[in-house]
C-alpha cells in the first residue's frame, strides 16, 4: 500500500504541500512535497548512521543488500501494478527491470564479500634501505560518507530508489539520501518500504537510508549543497544535470557529481556490412531505436553511412521498419513535450531532410527519421544534440575520410557501435582509436540498448555523456565512485581496520 510520505531515518513524514502523480490509467494519487528542511534532517541522520554502517563487516553489508532484494521481490506484484499505471511501461518491462534491480544488489553483495574492490596494497618497511629507510605502508579504499541519489525518470527501478547508485553507495559503506522522481512516486514509495523492512530486519541504523519525494526543485538544490553530503549520483537530462554539477562545484567544499546526462550513441555502418546486411541492420536499428519509446540513455539515434546505392537502400529499409512501429506512451507529459521540441529543432534545419513524418500527440510517441549529409552534420552542431525518444538520423558521408572526420567531431558518448564484416577490418582499426576517446563502451555488430550488469561493464563516457569520464554507473566498478584511497603509514596491526590488518 502506498503511504505517500517521505521516509526519513525510519519515520514516514508528511509536509504541508502535496503533488499528484500522472498515471496513464486509474486515478491520480497524492504525495507529500519535499522540502529543504527534510533534506537537512535526512542528511544529519545519514551522517549519524555513517559511523556504525561504514564499520559493519563486508558480510553484514552483503546480507543487508540481499535482504533489500528479497523485500523488493516480496512486493513485486504491487510494484508492477503501480508502475504500469504511473509510467505506461508494460508489465514485462517492469518485471525485467525489477529482476535487474535485485540482481545487481545480489551481485554487489557477492562482490564486496570477495573483497577485491578494496584494492588493498602493502609495501613492507625497509628499515635498512639507503639512503633513507622506507616506512611500512598499507592502502585501502574507504567510504566517503553520505551519498545523494537522484531517481531517474526512465528507469523507475534500476536507476531510482534502490537502483544502481543506491546499491553501489550502500555496498561501499555509505548511507544514502534519495531524491525521488515525480514521474513514478508510487513505485519509489513501495521500494522505500522494502528498504525500510530490510533495515529493520538487519538491525541497521535507520539513518542509512532516507527518501524525499519530488514536487519541489528546491529539494534537489538543497541535497547537493548540504555540507554533510559527500557525493552525488544522477541520471537525467543534460540541462538539469549540468545545473546540479555546477552547484556541487561551487560549494565551499566541492564534491564529486557522478552525472549520466546524454548521448546519441552513434552507429558506424562500414561498407561491406552495409552492402551485405543493410536491410537486416535497418530492422535491428528500428527495434533498438523505438524500444521503450526510445527512452533509453543508450538509444542509438545516429547512423553513419558512406554515400551510394547501399546507403540509400538502408535509408529506405529503415523508413519501412519504423513505419511499422505503433505509437507508444512516453513516461511523462514533460518528456513527450521535450521530444516534440527536439523533433522541431531538427526539422527547423533547412539542410536536413525528413524521411519519415508521423504524429506525436500528448504522451503518445511515434518515430521520426531524418537524413543529413556529412558536410551538413559537420557544419550544424545542433544535429549532435540528444533527442530523448524514438528519433533517428542517418548521416551520409562522402567517403571513408569524412567518416573519420565525423567520428572526431563527436561529443562524448555512452556508446559507439561498428557494424562490420571481415573486409571492413582495416576501416574499423582506423576508427577504433578515435572512438575509444569518445565513448565508454564500444560494440561490434549489435545495438547498445541493454546494458549488462557485470564486472566489466562501463556505462559512462566523456562529457556530456557523463560528468566523470573515469567512472561507470553500471557494474561492480560503480562502487568505486563512493570510495577514496587512504594510506596507513606505520599504523600497528592492532589498530588497523580488520580488512587491512591481515594484508
Amino acid at each position: 500500500m502506498i503511504i505517500g510520505k517521505h521516509l526519513i531515518a525510519g519515520e514516514w513524514v508528511g509536509s504541508d504541500q502535496s503533488f499528484e502523480n500522472m498515471p496513464v490509467s486509474g486515478e491520480a494519487q497524492s504525495f507529500a512535497v519535499g522540502t529543504p528542511e527534510l533534506v537537512d534532517r535526512a542528511a544529519k541522520a545519514a551522517e549519524a548512521a555513517f559511523w556504525s554502517y561504514s564499520a559493519l563487516s563486508r558480510s553484514a553489508r552483503a546480507a543487508f543488500l540481499r535482504k533489500i532484494a528479497d523485500e523488493i521481490e516480496a512486493r513485486g506484484a504491487e510494484i508492477t501494478e503501480i508502475g504500469t499505471r504511473e509510467t505506461g511501461l508494460p508489465a514485462a518491462r517492469l518485471e525485467g527491470e525489477r529482476g535487474r534491480t535485485t540482481g545487481q544488489l545480489r551481485l554487489f553483495a557477492d562482490h564486496i564479500e570477495a573483497g577485491d574492490y578494496l584494492d588493498r596494497r602493502h609495501d613492507e618497511a625497509l628499515p635498512d634501505r639507503a639512503p633513507l629507510p622506507r616506512p611500512d605502508l598499507r592502502m585501502m579504499q574507504r567510504p566517503v560518507g553520505p551519498v545523494a541519489v537522484f531517481g531517474a525518470s526512465n528507469f523507475p527501478l534500476a536507476f531510482s530508489t534502490a537502483g544502481g547508485d543506491t546499491a553501489a553507495a550502500l555496498a561501499a559503506g555509505c548511507p544514502v539520501v534519495v531524491k525521488g522522481h515525480s514521474a513514478h512516486p508510487g513505485v519509489s514509495d513501495i521500494v522505500a518500504q522494502a528498504i525500510e523492512a530490510a533495515i529493520r530486519a538487519c538491525d541497521i541504523h535507520p539513518g542509512v537510508f532516507s527518501q524525499i519525494q519530488g514536487g519541489n526543485r528546491a529539494v534537489g538544490q538543497a541535497v547537493v549543497q548540504h555540507p554533510l553530503i559527500k557525493a552525488v549520483g544522477f541520471t537525467g537530462s543534460l540541462g538539469g544535470g549540468r545545473a546540479l554539477f555546477d552547484l556541487c562545484a561551487a560549494r565551499p567544499e566541492p564534491i564529486p557529481f557522478f552525472g549520466e546526462l546524454g548521448s546519441v550513441n552513434p552507429m558506424f555502418l562500414l561498407p561491406q556490412a552495409l552492402s551485405a546486411r543493410g536491410a537486416e541492420i535497418a530492422q535491428g536499428w528500428a527495434g533498438s531505436l523505438t524500444m521503450g519509446a526510445g527512452q533509453f540513455c543508450t538509444n542509438p539515434g545516429l547512423a553513419i553511412v558512406i554515400d551510394g546505392p547501399d546507403a540509400q537502400a538502408f535509408i529506405e529499409a529503415s523508413k519501412a521498419a519504423l513505419e511499422a512501429v505503433d505509437p507508444q506512451v512516453m513516461l511523462t507529459d514533460g518528456i513527450a513535450a521535450a521530444y516534440r521540441a527536439g523533433r522541431d529543432r531538427i526539422r527547423a534545419e533547412a539542410s536536413v531532410r525528413e524521411v519519415l513524418t508521423t504524429t506525436c500527440d500528448l504522451r503518445m510517441a511515434t518515430p521520426y527519421l531524418f537524413v543529413a549529409s556529412g558536410d551538413e552534420w559537420l557544419a550544424e552542431e545542433v544535429l549532435g544534440e540528444e533527442v530523448f525518444g524514438p528519433l533517428g538520423m542517418v548521416i551520409v558521408a562522402k567517403d571513408a575520410d569524412q567518416v573519420e572526420e565525423i567520428a572526431r567531431s563527436l561529443q562524448g558518448q555512452l556508446t559507439c557501435t561498428l557494424h562490420m564484416d571481415g573486409g571492413d577490418a582495416e576501416a574499423a582499426r582506423a576508427l577504433l582509436p578515435i572512438l575509444e576517446r569518445k565513448a565508454g563502451r564500444l560494440l561490434a555488430n549489435g545495438f547498445p540498448t541493454g546494458v549488462e550488469v557485470s564486472d566489466t561493464m562501463v556505462h559512462g563516457g566523456p562529457y556530456p555523456a557523463s560528468t566523470n569520464f573515469g567512472a561507470t554507473s553500471v557494474g561492480t566498478l560503480s562502487i568505486r565512485r563512493f570510495l577514496r584511497p587512504v594510506c596507513y603509514q606505520n599504523i600497528p596491526g592492532s589498530v588497523l581496520p580488520d580488512d587491512l590488518a591481515s594484508v
